[in-house]
């Protein structure tokens, strides 16, 4: 099973398969050899529209590999009202919470909120922290391996909004920002990653939401403690996701 991608787009920054990253928690494309993707990657279609109320999006949930054990929630409903607008994790460092950006990607933030309702993350490390070339904590997968998920794919809204980046075809995903991983197009699950500072990358990653001061001081706090091997890779603070709940 491919391991999650979060590629940074310049000079194999810090999570491109083909570069530095030996950590059993990776969670670069493939286990060791998947290149770097880049923003020219073609995304698959993102909703349906044909039988869902006004107003509301009809989201293509499909199956796709095997749940984590012990995790199998089923499907996110393919038609709601999204009306929950906070996912609150409290973890083993301190709580955090998600403000959901419903408008901008409401197949992916009604899958996290399902996730999180369904008691998905309860239980589950972050088992990935970058320092070097972008900022990132990842969590969502509860086998802690980079490779678990929920045994179903979510469709592609990848963000259109964020600054431009230094490099042709990045963006910047500013600190504070929530978003999912994924191992290339159609194929984002649970794992999701909290940017505590601004971050490069290829515009390919949906935008779940933001964290607010009192969360980001809790990333803060578990990235000071750096990672194992050191840029990329366990977090050398543990920091596990006690519950979850979607509000």
């Amino acid at each position: 099973m491919s391991r999650l991608l979060i590629g940074a787009l310049l000079a194999c920054a810090a999570l491109t398969a083909g570069c530095s990253s030996s950590t059993s928690g990776s969670a670069v494309g493939s286990d060791t050899t998947t290149a770097t993707r880049t923003s020219t990657t073609t995304a698959t279609p993102t909703s349906e529209t044909t039988s869902a109320p006004t107003g509301v999006k009809t989201c293509a949930y499909r199956k796709k590999g095997t749940a984590a054990p012990g995790k199998d929630v089923g499907l996110p409903p393919e038609t709601t009202e999204d009306n929950q607008t906070r996912v609150a994790f409290k973890t083993s460092q301190g709580d955090i919470a998600v403000a959901l950006g419903t408008a901008k990607a409401p197949c992916t933030t009604r899958s996290f909120a399902f996730l999180a309702a369904q008691r998905f993350f309860d239980g589950t490390p972050c088992h990935r922290l970058t320092t070097k070339g972008i900022e990132v904590l990842q969590c969502g997968d509860p086998t802690g391996t980079g490779t678990g998920g929920p045994g179903y794919a979510i469709p592609d809204e990848n963000p259109t909004d964020l600054p431009q980046g230094s490099g042709a075809g990045s963006v910047v995903y500013p600190r504070g920002t929530v978003a999912m991983a994924n191992a290339g197009p159609g194929t984002g699950g649970s794992q999701f990653f909290l940017v505590y500072g601004d971050s490069t990358l290829s515009p390919d990653y949906a935008v779940i939401g933001t964290l607010d001061e009192a969360s980001l001081a809790v990333v803060d706090r578990v990235a000071q403690g750096g990672s194992d091997p050191d840029g990329d890779g366990k977090p050398k603070t543990p920091i596990d996701i006690q519950s979850a709940e979607a509000t």
